[in-house]
C-alpha cells in the first residue's frame, strides 16, 4: 500500500491534480495587478539605470505563517519562497527566479510561479526562470546592468522598521556565539565575489520614498483595516472586566480580526492591567485584572500586508477614578491638539507649539508631553520613510501620548492611527471611542 500511494501522489502533482496551492489562495489580495506594475514603473524611472535586485523571503519562521519580506511584496504582489526580482532601469521589465520544486515540495506546499503557467500569466511579469540560472542571466546582462541596485540598509519587517532590526541585530551580536552576518550582507558578500565588477548602489532610499506616501488602493485597505481592528479592541473592551485575565481580553480582539480576514495581529498585542500598564511594550498578558485597575491595550491587525496601530485605555470597573480621569483627559486634550494640527505642510515643531498654546489656553498642566508626529504605519508598524519631513497628502502614521506613574499603577496611552489628507487629517481608528463618557457608556453594556 505504501508503494502505491507514493505512485498515485506523485503522479496527480504531475498531472496537477492537487488541492488549491497555497501561494494561489496568498493572491487573493485587496491590490490590483495595476498597483504593484505602477510601483515597479516608478522605481524604475527614479533609479534610470542598471537593475535592481531584491531576495524574498527564503521559508517561513518556525511556528508562523509564511509572510513575504516587505520590500519584495511591494514591488511584486508575490508570496513565493526562497525568490529573486530582478527589475530593468529603465523599462520596468521584470524577471523573476524561483527555485525548481519536487513533485513532493509541489504536494506539500502547492506550486511557485514556475510551475503554475496561469499564475504567471496574470502577473504581469516579463520572465520567470529556474534559480540557478540567476547568475549567468547577471552575467548574459552585463552591458545593461553594470549598475546594480541593492538593498544596503536593513530590512524593516511586520513590526520592526529598518533601525530596529539593526539594533536587534547588534543586541544579538552581544553574544559571541552568535556573531553572525546579517542574510542580506551575506547575499551582497557573495554577489560581488561572483561579479565583482559591478557598480553595487542602495536600492533602500527610492523604495522608502515609495512606501512612504500610501496609494489610493493602499488607502482602501489601511481604511477597512482602522474598521476591523477598531471593533476589534471595542469586542476586548466589552470583554474586560474585575477577575478577568489579560489573555481573556487578548483573545475577544483576536477572535475578531481572525474571523474577518486579517491574517493576525500586527504585533504582540500588548494588554497591561494595573502596574502592567506602565510597562510600554508588556506583552506576557498573562496578570488578573482587578477593581480599580486601568487597563491599556496597544492592538492591530495586519490586513493585506499593511498595518493599523491602536492603544485604548479604560478602567476595569467600568468608571475612571476622579485622579485616572484627570491624567486621562490631560492625554486625551494632547493627542486631539495634535490631529486639530495635521495637515499638509506642517513640520512637527509647529503640531508642538499647536500643542503648547491649546494646553495654556486650558490652563493644563501637560506633565511634560508635547505631541508632534508619531511613527509612519504601512507594511511594518513602524513603516520606512525618513523621519522629520513636513506633512504630505497620503502620509500614514500613528501618534500616541502617553502618561505613565508605576507608584499609582497609572499607566496611559491613547492612540490613533492617521492618515494625511488634501486639507487634514483622516483618523483611520476612530471607531474605538475614547472620550471619557463614550467610553464609560460602552463599558456599561456589559454582562
Amino acid at each position: 500500500m505504501k508503494k502505491t500511494y507514493r505512485r498515485w501522489t506523485t503522479a496527480a502533482v504531475l498531472a496537477g491534480v492537487i488541492l488549491i496551492p497555497l501561494a494561489a489562495l496568498a493572491q487573493r489580495t485587496g491590490y490590483s495587478r495595476e498597483e504593484f506594475e505602477r510601483r515597479r514603473n516608478a522605481l524604475a524611472a527614479g533609479v534610470k539605470e542598471g537593475m535592481i535586485v531584491l531576495f524574498g523571503e527564503p521559508l517561513p519562521h518556525p511556528g508562523s505563517a509564511f509572510r513575504q519580506d516587505n520590500d519584495f511584496y511591494y514591488l511584486s504582489g508575490l508570496e513565493d519562497e526562497n525568490a529573486i526580482l530582478v527589475i530593468a532601469a529603465p523599462t520596468a521589465e521584470t524577471t523573476l527566479f524561483l527555485p525548481r520544486q519536487t513533485p513532493r515540495e509541489m504536494m506539500y506546499e502547492g506550486a511557485n510561479l514556475l510551475a503554475d503557467e496561469r499564475r504567471f500569466a496574470a502577473s504581469g511579469l516579463a520572465a520567470v526562470y529556474d534559480l540557478s540560472f540567476f547568475d549567468e542571466f547577471v552575467a548574459r546582462n552585463r552591458s545593461r546592468f553594470a549598475v546594480t541596485w541593492f538593498r544596503l540598509q536593513p530590512r524593516d519587517t511586520l513590526d520592526t522598521d529598518r533601525g530596529e532590526t539593526l539594533l536587534f541585530e547588534a543586541r544579538k551580536n552581544r553574544n559571541p556565539y552568535n556573531d553572525l552576518p546579517s542574510l542580506d550582507s551575506h547575499r551582497l558578500k557573495k554577489f560581488l565575489e561572483r561579479h565583482p565588477s559591478f557598480d553595487v548602489r542602495d536600492v533602500t532610499p527610492h523604495i522608502d520614498a515609495l512606501r512612504l506616501i500610501k496609494s489610493r488602493e493602499e488607502i482602501e485597505i489601511l481604511r477597512r483595516n482602522g474598521r476591523l481592528s477598531a471593533e476589534a479592541v471595542k469586542r476586548a473592551m466589552l470583554a474586560s472586566g474585575p477577575g478577568v485575565y489579560e489573555y481573556e481580553v487578548e483573545a475577544a480582539a483576536l477572535h475578531w480580526i481572525a474571523k474577518h480576514g486579517a491574517r493576525g495581529p500586527a504585533y504582540p498585542p500588548i494588554v497591561g492591567s494595573g502596574p502592567n500598564s506602565c510597562i510600554l511594550h508588556y506583552a506576557r498578558n498573562d496578570r488578573k485584572a482587578e477593581a480599580g485597575d486601568l487597563l491599556l491595550m496597544d492592538f492591530g491587525a495586519t490586513l493585506d500586508y499593511l498595518c493599523m496601530d491602536i492603544t485604548r485605555t479604560w478602567p476595569v470597573s467600568g468608571r475612571f477614578t476622579p485622579e485616572q480621569r484627570e491624567a486621562y483627559e490631560i492625554v486625551l486634550l494632547v493627542l486631539n491638539a495634535c490631529l486639530e494640527a495635521y495637515r499638509p505642510g506642517v513640520t512637527d515643531a509647529q503640531v508642538k507649539d499647536h500643542v503648547d498654546r491649546v494646553l495654556n489656553a486650558r490652563g493644563v498642566d501637560g506633565r511634560g508631553l508635547t505631541g508632534g508626529i508619531g511613527h509612519y504605519v504601512g507594511l511594518c508598524v513602524h513603516d520606512v520613510g525618513p523621519r522629520g519631513l513636513p506633512l504630505q497628502e497620503g502620509m500614514v502614521f500613528a501618534i500616541e501620548p502617553g502618561l505613565y506613574d508605576p507608584q499609582k499603577n497609572l499607566g496611559i496611552r491613547i492612540e490613533e492611527t492617521v492618515l494625511i489628507t488634501r486639507d487634514g487629517c483622516e483618523v483611520l481608528s476612530a471607531d474605538v471611542p475614547k472620550e471619557v463618557e463614550d467610553i464609560e457608556k460602552l463599558l456599561a453594556r456589559r454582562k
